[in-house]
């Protein structure tokens, strides 16, 4: 019995092709490890904003405690009363 041997393509893609699949996915895990990276700085500089402005509502009610309600100058430090406005009695 004769065998006859057929020319099979080789199942691969080209050496071009197999660079430009390679740098492609070498970008992408890139993007992706940045991506992972600035969202670990967010959610720190998240949990600093909260604890931030935390100390802000405490700072402000001792300052309200002392002064009452007041806009703060800033600058330089002065002050302004603001005024309540009276609440009408309910009947």
């Amino acid at each position: 019995m004769k065998t006859i041997k057929l020319n099979q393509m080789e199942n691969k893609i080209t050496k071009k092709e197999l660079e430009l699949v390679v740098e492609l996915q070498q970008k992408l895990n890139t993007a992706v490890s940045q991506i992972g990276v600035l969202e670990a700085q967010k959610h720190s500089l998240l949990h600093d904003l909260a604890e931030q402005n935390k100390e802000v509502e405490e700072n402000k009610s001792k300052l309200e405690g002392k002064y009452g309600a007041i806009n703060i100058n800033l600058t330089d430090g002065s002050f302004t009363s603001i005024e309540q406005e009276a609440k009408p009695l309910d009947n």
